[in-house]
């Protein structure tokens, strides 16, 4: 059978690892002990709901904990629409958790993720997997999928030479979090990863961090120069500059606000990818994601600001009109 005419019934196909969330709330006074709202998070999970969200037909790869945890985290995939039947149960691996905290410099990350189910992932997994990959127009994992650990990141990259075989596109986030692994085993890796995906998604300082470029014309061709056919490098507020290895042009962004940005490269991400599954070109499909990032970071954690359509189309008719969502 060629694998590359596989029908694909699924959008897209996410791998990582889900947690559980505790993001500081602001204080009342300047005395008072932090109050933690309990959420959930995990980057490609995040843009897994994200995708959904916005209409895209989506499933989740993991290893979650047998655990009270895993049990909510499967109850919120069910509740968001996204595909659970490639979530693997483990006991007595635990599902991991992070806390966000905020001050004057943005947001912060701790980890309470060491030994975590997701962290246990094989590539044998993949025998329950494969379909699920070969099936989906999109396979989306992260730096973060890569840096879970050593077996981990052998699982990813063995699922992203399993989607190309299948004619599954990957698309890759950045994601750089130095806290799970040493800056050259990072640079080693993510730089092998780009070379297998289609559409790379890397940000300004993860890239800085990584190959000392801050040019952004820079980073766009040692993205494509690494094998990546499609590069939107996010700016923040600013937009994103987007090459599909022919023209490069800058999309704009939204300015607002800012509450929290945790998880708003996720919600882009999902939203890109959910568009393009749609049919949308590259340049509107990045238009729309910018607009769905900029109503992410208007609220608190990871998931509940995560934006549905209706709101983000208000926010492009606004900014068509050129007046204010």
């Amino acid at each position: 059978m060629d694998m590359t005419h596989i029908p694909k019934t699924l959008d897209i196909v996410a791998l990582g690892e889900a947690m559980v969330e505790f993001n500081q709330r602001p204080h009342a006074h300047a005395d008072d002990a932090p109050l933690y709202l309990q959420g959930f998070g995990g980057d490609t999970s995040n843009a897994a709901i994200a995708a959904a969200r916005a209409g895209a037909q989506v499933a989740y790869l993991t290893r979650l904990g047998q655990d009270r945890w895993g049990d909510q985290l499967m109850a919120l995939w069910q509740r968001e629409n996204v595909g659970t039947q490639g979530v693997l149960r483990e006991h007595p691996a635990p599902t991991g958790m992070y806390f966000v905290s905020h001050d004057a410099q943005g947001h912060h990350f701790s980890y309470a993720r060491a030994g975590s189910a997701a962290s246990r992932m094989q590539p044998q997994d993949l025998t329950h997997w494969g379909d699920a990959i070969a099936h989906s127009q999109w396979l989306h994992l992260s730096g973060i999928s890569l840096a879970l650990s050593a077996s981990a990141c052998d699982t990813a990259l063995a699922a992203m030479a399993h989607a190309r075989r299948s004619g599954t596109r990957v698309a890759l986030d950045s994601n750089l979090r130095l806290s799970l692994w040493p800056l050259a085993r990072a640079q080693a890796c993510i730089r092998h990863a780009v070379g297998l995906c289609d559409l790379f998604l890397p940000s300004m300082e993860d890239m800085t961090a990584l190959t000392g470029l801050s040019q952004a014309a820079d980073i766009i061709a040692w993205s494509h120069a690494q094998g990546a056919a499609q590069v939107v490098l996010k700016l923040g507020s600013d937009g994103a500059l987007v090459s599909d290895g022919h023209v490069q042009r800058e999309v704009a962004g939204h300015r607002v606000t800012a509450i929290d940005a945790t998880g708003a490269g996720d919600c882009f991400a999902g939203n890109l990818l959910a568009r393009l599954s749609a049919g949308d070109d590259l340049w509107a499909a990045t238009a729309y994601a910018n607009a769905a990032a900029s109503l992410s970071v208007q609220g608190y954690g990871a998931v509940a600001p995560l934006p549905k359509p209706d709101a983000v189309l208000k926010v492009l008719n606004a900014a068509a009109k050129g007046t204010a969502a």
